[in-house]
């Protein structure tokens, strides 16, 4: 070959070379308006939020695969040596591309997603658990991650089997030597997938001292608020050995009280038990639709006992006791209305006849 059919083919190539480049920027170009454009209509038009999560994740990694291919195309149509090193490596570099843009195209629809989702909390649309989302939308980042690097492995000609195998004595080796970080991993799975509590619940555990209010779900740990105000840091394998109560998640929240009369108010008991249970039916705080039971119950040692049993509408402690306090409050005047009074503790001393006491008398005692 002379120069001069050098200077032809070299011409020749060239042309072609700037030909892809600048398609691949005059479609980089048009791509960019026109996902703009659709992303702007999407925004407007729409209330759905996974739309304008598609468009939004799917620029970027776009024009990345255009840019990819047109140089790699261009690189190929200058290939002026056939036997050149750097010429063989341009499919496998173009593939590596593919895989970039399309991983980079999932991991931005997972991030948007996410946001998505937690938009919907925040627009009242739908109750969400934060913690669940934010621990599923890692899992699938690692999920893409971990097989856009198997796939890029087999692309640039390494043995996938040989690599998998690998991992699997490693993950063995790791297993063993890690098996309490794995039991939490596996402790925080069955929290995001069971969903015992979720972040701001109160919980407690009647086989452990845990009580508290949940700040934080991680990977390894739980952080507790304690009432007093410290911090408890729970391993999340202790979870599943052990019972955890939600009060969070209780409907309503019960009253259960017993009261005692004295003796000589015995003829009194029934109006004073049916005035209660018809003040409870009628009480705005309380929830006639549950258990309601107001019944005298025993003889005990210096008075008359009535228990009430119902349940309050709130769940909230604070209400609740506000609730308790006007209920038991009634449930005095009731008992005053009726000119009747609660017991408290007596006992009664007989003095033999020698005595110098003309007469029996009665001596009160307080109870500790």
């Amino acid at each position: 070959m002379n120069f001069s059919d050098f200077l032809a083919l070299a011409s020749h190539w060239s042309a072609r070379a700037f030909l892809l480049v600048f398609g691949a920027l005059l479609l980089d170009l048009m791509q960019r308006r026109v996902l703009k454009r659709l992303l702007r209509r999407v925004q407007d038009r729409t209330k759905n939020l996974w739309d304008d999560s598609v468009v939004a994740s799917v620029r970027t990694p776009l024009s990345l695969l255009i840019w990819v291919l047109g140089i790699s195309f261009a690189a190929e149509s200058a290939q002026v040596d056939p036997e050149n090193y750097l010429f063989t490596l341009v499919p496998a570099l173009r593939g590596l591309g593919v895989i970039t843009a399309f991983a980079w195209f999932m991991i931005l629809l997972v991030k948007n997603g996410e946001s998505a989702y937690l938009e919907t909390e925040r627009s009242g649309e739908a109750a969400v658990d934060r913690a669940t989302v934010n621990a599923f939308a890692k899992l699938l980042r690692i999920s893409i991650f971990i097989t856009a690097g198997l796939v890029a492995l087999q692309n640039i000609g390494f043995s996938i089997s040989g690599v998998l195998a690998f991992g699997g004595i490693g993950g063995l080796a790791v297993g063993l030597a890690a098996k309490d970080l794995l039991a939490n991993f596996f402790g925080t799975l069955m929290l995001f997938l069971d969903r015992p509590f979720v972040v701001g619940d109160w919980i407690r555990s009647p086989d452990k001292e845990i009580e508290g209010t949940v700040e934080h779900i991680s990977w390894r740990l739980t952080r507790i608020r304690t009432f007093d105000k410290r911090p408890l840091y729970v391993p999340n394998a202790i979870f599943s050995i052990i019972a955890v109560e939600n009060p969070s998640r209780m409907t309503h929240r019960r009253i259960y009280e017993t009261l005692g009369i004295r003796y000589e108010d015995a003829s009194k008991m029934e109006a004073i038990t049916a005035a209660v249970e018809e003040m409870l039916r009628s009480h705005p705080g309380i929830d006639s639709s549950q258990t309601l039971m107001v019944n005298f119950t025993s003889y005990a040692s210096s008075s008359l006992d009535f228990f009430i049993y119902t349940f309050t509408k709130t769940t909230d402690w604070a209400q609740f006791h506000k609730v308790k306090q006007d209920v038991l409050l009634r449930v005095n005047a009731i008992i005053a209305d009726h000119g009747a009074e609660i017991a408290f503790p007596t006992s009664t001393l007989h003095l033999s006849e020698g005595s110098n006491a003309a007469a029996p008398f009665s001596a009160n005692r307080q109870s500790e």
